[in-house]
């Protein structure tokens, strides 16, 4: 074949060619030109794509100051209590105290009586001296005087019993020169001894004293023979002591 011959051959090859780029990019080939189209709808949305790969770990910071201390918070609602724990094993034997002193009441009392060679008149104020001891452990009452001596805080019981003889009888018992209590007992010449007896209580406090003391002069009739008595008699009934624990 001649070149004139292959001529047109080619220039169809290059057209088709050219054309086939230009519908590829959706353009209208420039042989072929016309007016543009209309916008075509948005199409739809697409399906979520796939989560991503997690990123690096940051680097670490430099640590924050220290910041201020905050306030003292209010006080919390008690809590419930607890229950009870285990019993506790048993201590150890402590050792055994040395012996204590023992406690001791107090003491005090006496009696006395009229020794025969004591049974003459005696003188007004004066006091009747029971000077037979019967019992005096403590040394409260003394027999030259006729008084008793308080050497222990408390109440007394005091009692006398006279054998009234010869003569009526009228004593006063007497506390610190001031009279407690007073008996008297007529006598009118009978042939046998009448008796007299009189007792009271006394609160005393130490160093006070207590005796028996002719009231009046025409009444004297104490008397004491081997066969009958004018006694005296005292003892404490309790103590005021509150804190003393041993007394002898």
């Amino acid at each position: 074949m001649t070149s004139l011959q292959t001529w047109p051959l080619s220039l169809l090859l290059v057209i088709a060619v050219h054309c086939s780029n230009s519908l590829e990019d959706n353009k209208i080939p420039s042989l072929c030109t016309g007016s543009p189209g209309i916008p075509g709808s948005p199409g739809l949305h697409g399906s979520p794509g796939q989560p991503g790969r997690d990123g690096r770990d940051g680097r670490d910071a430099q640590p924050g100051e220290k910041g201020e201390r905050g306030e003292r918070g209010e006080p919390g609602q008690p809590g419930m209590r607890g229950l009870t724990g285990d019993r506790g094993d048993p201590g150890e034997k402590g050792e055994r105290g040395t012996p204590g002193e023992c406690a001791v009441a107090p003491k005090s009392a006496f009696s006395a009586k009229l020794s025969e060679s004591r049974t003459s008149p005696l003188a007004v104020g004066d006091a009747v001296r029971f000077d037979k001891i019967i019992l005096n452990e403590q040394g409260d009452y003394n027999p030259e005087t006729g008084r008793f001596s308080c050497r222990v805080p408390g109440v007394y019981y005091f009692a006398v019993h006279a054998t009234v003889y010869r003569s009526s009888l009228q004593f006063d018992l007497i506390k610190n020169g001031h009279t407690v209590a007073s008996y008297f007992q007529i006598f009118g010449n009978w042939s046998k001894p009448a008796s007299l007896s009189g007792g009271t209580l006394l609160h005393l406090i130490p160093g006070d004293q207590v005796w028996v003391q002719m009231a009046m002069s025409e009444y004297t009739g104490f008397y004491s023979s081997s066969k009958t008595d004018s006694t005296f008699t005292g003892f404490l009934v309790y103590s005021d002591w509150k804190n003393s624990a041993v007394f002898a």
